[in-house]
């Protein structure tokens, strides 16, 4: 038997809550930088950008919603970290 390590029970727990498949394709929209309030669940705890297979987006769209945040952390709309 295998013992798993304590980051991958940390990463097995941030997986468990993601539905499949793309939310952006599912609604058919693209990540914009006007709709930050929506962008947060996809930040972790210290305000990084959650990898594609954290936050359960297809790699198009994971592609314009780091440009979008990163352009809401640029207009002072998004913090950059957490204090």
């Amino acid at each position: 038997m295998i013992k798993k390590s304590k980051k991958d029970n940390i990463l097995a727990a941030k997986r468990r809550g993601r539905e499949k498949g793309c939310s952006y394709c599912k609604t058919n929209t693209t990540p914009n930088w006007q709709e930050y309030e929506k962008m947060g669940e996809f930040l972790s705890a210290r305000s990084r950008i959650l990898g594609a297979q954290f936050s359960g987006v297809c790699a198009k769209h994971q592609r314009k919603l780091v440009k979008a945040i990163k352009q809401a952390r640029h207009l002072a709309l998004m913090p950059f970290t957490t204090q």
